[in-house]
């Protein structure tokens, strides 16, 4: 049974002394003395990186949590309940009454406390995050994931138990916080006001590496904020080193900002990590590459290619 705990009684300072922007985070020290009180959910999927343009492998997570894991965490599958059913795209967010009701079946309810992890680099537990900030439904995403958990000697789990019973589903507030393609090609053609922001590595950016999806390089207009320099030690970089990250994305006049990745996982890290520097003017294109590269009317820059 999850008691459910006032988030008043653990908002403030965090464990680096840091006052937050917003309460986004939780250090593992401090979720290994919550652990009773919270739902913890695992957000892990498999997703070997390509080895020719186009390879996309994704798979669930389910077997590396069930190998080992945060006691009485409950493993989610991405690929499954938790996106959107029959369409085209992997990870495409459920519709916020079907995620309301995914969450119901797993015992999470109005007034759960939430901490999602993943066994990678946060990005998994980004989108989840992302995906309840959405529907207005508060959690905090575990620091530096299943490995800091692990590097702790913090105790681990190999139990199958069955998740707690089933509640009365969270009422639902549609934020508006994802874009789809149109309006990246509103901003991309300068029709529109905002700043393209691309989440992955400078390679995939430039379009010299080897990508999942159907062409290489960038949405024209795009800025580069790599998901993974925004992580230090395997944990989120300090808020005050992430907000002069985010002042140097873009000026008053080019906001808001509109984060793209691949498949909108890694793009949901930055969006988390703008957040937590304050910003408010943050939304994430679902669809990311997956989608635009789909439709070759859609053009993208390579700096190996130039246009395509």
């Amino acid at each position: 049974m999850i008691e459910e705990k006032p988030r008043a009684a653990r908002d403030g300072e965090s464990r680096t002394g840091e006052v937050p922007g917003e309460d986004v985070m939780i250090a593992a020290e401090d979720l290994a003395r919550e652990l009773a009180t919270v739902a913890v959910l695992d957000a892990t999927v498999s997703f070997p990186k390509p080895r020719f343009d186009g390879d996309y492998r994704p798979e669930s997570g389910y077997a590396t949590w069930a190998d080992a894991h945060i006691p009485n965490s409950v493993h989610i599958d991405l690929l499954g309940e938790f996106s959107a059913s029959g369409a085209p795209l992997h990870f495409t967010r459920p519709e916020p009454e079907h995620l309301a009701a995914a969450l119901a079946r797993i015992g999470v309810g109005a007034g759960t406390d939430i901490v999602v992890y993943d066994a990678g680099e946060m990005t998994w537990a980004s989108r989840v995050w992302w995906m309840l900030r959405n529907i207005g439904v508060p959690a905090r995403v575990l620091d530096g994931g299943l490995a800091r958990w692990t590097a702790l000697g913090l105790p681990l789990s190999s139990d199958l138990s069955a998740p707690p019973a089933a509640v009365n589903p969270v009422n639902i507030t549609d934020h508006g916080l994802w874009r789809d393609r149109d309006d990246v090609l509103e901003v991309s053609a300068g029709r529109a006001a905002g700043t393209l922001l691309c989440a992955l590595d400078p390679e995939h950016f430039a379009g010299t590496a080897t990508t999942r999806y159907s062409r290489r390089g960038r949405i024209p207009g795009s800025r580069n904020l790599p998901a993974k320099s925004l992580l230090g030690g395997g944990v989120l970089r300090p808020r005050g080193e992430l907000t002069a990250l985010s002042e140097t994305v873009s000026a008053e006049s080019e906001r808001p900002l509109i984060v793209y990745c691949g498949g909108g996982v890694s793009a949901c890290l930055v969006a988390l990590a703008l957040v937590r520097a304050g910003r408010d003017d943050v939304a994430v294109y679902d669809g990311s590459l997956a989608e635009w590269t789909a439709d070759p009317a859609l053009p993208m820059i390579s700096d190996e290619r130039g246009n395509t």
